[in-house]
């Protein structure tokens, strides 16, 4: 008899990972061995060795799902990780790839997409629907954008002048008006205003924050 699939869940809500825990566990080619919300997630990947990872990507005051999935990688190469979020903005999608994860899957998918998801992972292939699949071949076609114009990108969105933003990042108001030139250039927009609207579309900038 085949081996079912080993499945470790990473979500921060004890009721998702109860429900996934008793869906999963109906299909006989599939087995929760281990669940985490975040915390210890590599010292439970090290522990029981799963097929795949179950990862959501907001994980409380930790680090999040794309992080994890890059610390898993790391350390183990062969790990497969199935992002399994409510969110898919252009951004999530991209960095959740970049930190090698080998699917993506909204919760809003049918229980028969999570499984087959899952499976597929298992084996060895890419899950990606095909509306994520678009996002992420639109976010491909952008540059990326540095850590030095992220910060000047928040602190943007805080209100403050191109001299304000040279003051709190010890630099001259001559690099930040070639930052900001950069980053209106990257994100294809006119202003400073729809660079910040435009960059919480995208997942650069967290919403609220």
């Amino acid at each position: 008899m085949t081996e079912p699939i080993r499945v470790m869940i990473v979500d921060d809500h004890f009721v998702v990972r109860s429900g996934l825990v008793a869906s999963l566990s109906l299909e006989p080619d599939l087995a929760v061995v281990a669940e985490s919300d975040g915390a210890g997630c590599a010292d439970l990947y090290r522990a029981h060795r799963p097929g795949v990872v179950l990862m959501d990507l907001r994980l409380g005051d930790g680090p999040d799902g794309i992080a994890l999935t890059a610390q898993l990688l790391a350390e183990h190469p062969a790990a497969r990780v199935l992002v399994f979020s409510t969110f898919a903005r252009d951004e999530d999608v991209y960095r959740s790839v970049r930190a090698g994860a080998r699917g993506y899957l909204l919760k809003t998918a049918s229980r028969d997409e999570l499984l087959a998801a899952v499976r597929a992972v298992a084996a060895g292939e890419r899950h990606l629907p095909a509306a994520l699949s678009r996002q992420l071949a639109d976010r491909l076609a952008r540059p990326d954008v540095s850590p030095r114009e992220l910060e000047v990108l928040a602190l943007i969105r805080r209100g403050r002048s191109n001299k304000e933003i040279g003051a709190a990042l010890d630099v001259t108001e001559d690099t930040v008006k070639r930052h900001v030139t950069h980053l209106l250039q990257k994100l294809g927009v006119q202003d400073r205003a729809a660079a910040v609207a435009e960059a919480i579309r995208v997942g650069l900038l967290a919403e609220g924050a």
